[in-house]
């Protein structure tokens, strides 16, 4: 729908002049803290497509219909990419904040295994050239790596210590951003989720299409 391309980039348009010109860069880190605009969507995305993925493959295994497997692999995929996309930009944060790109934090360890857990996903179904019973296997493997995603992104950062600063309401159920910083950061998950719902509609089209093709 063109329509839902257009409000997209116009909503992502929005959020990044807000980010720039709409409020004042964070106390104590300056214009770093414009990195959390990015940095906290797309980490969400992660989360929301592998979410997807989860869905979509039960629904192949309850009806068999290829379509379902389509849809849960471009889901897996657009999580992997995002989740590398929240890698990248948390790194270049550390190495402002903390001098380094990585010092193996908590929560740098724990995207490292669940990028470990979903390049596997992508290695199995590579190794299977039966569609249904690839299908199926990586079905079954995608109910199990979901299962690690809670934990390791929102468990395992607050029970061990970290240099990571408080997410935007903390272990205390305290909110740690003005209203305004609250505002943008809802406004950016709302587009990152916009963008999300565009790309894998139209990844997931491409996908079934071109299987049908190959495959009749």
């Amino acid at each position: 729908m063109k329509w839902w391309k257009y409000l997209t980039g116009i909503w992502i348009t929005v959020v990044i002049w807000a980010a720039f010109n709409a409020i004042p860069p964070a106390m104590g880190l300056g214009e770093l803290s414009r990195i959390a605009w990015f940095h906290i969507p797309v980490a969400w995305i992660c989360v929301l497509a592998f979410g997807t993925a989860l869905i979509c493959s039960i629904r192949y295994l309850r009806s068999r219909d290829l379509l379902w497997d389509d849809r849960a692999t471009t889901a897996a995929e657009i999580g992997l990419l995002f989740a590398i996309l929240a890698t990248v930009s948390g790194s270049m944060w550390a190495k402002k904040a903390w001098g380094v790109y990585w010092n193996w934090d908590p929560r740098e360890s724990s995207i490292v295994i669940l990028l470990l857990i979903y390049g596997a996903y992508f290695a199995l179904r590579s190794a299977v050239d039966d569609p249904d019973r690839r299908g199926v296997l990586a079905g079954a493997y995608n109910i199990i790596a979901f299962i690690t995603v809670p934990y390791l992104i929102f468990v395992v950062p607050r029970i061990m210590e970290s240099l990571h600063p408080d997410p935007v309401v903390n272990s205390a159920g305290e909110g740690g951003m003005a209203t305004g910083m609250i505002l943008v950061l809802n406004a950016a998950l709302i587009g990152q989720t916009l963008l999300f719902s565009w790309i894998f509609g139209m990844a997931s089209r491409i996908r079934t299409l071109k299987r049908e093709v190959l495959h009749g």
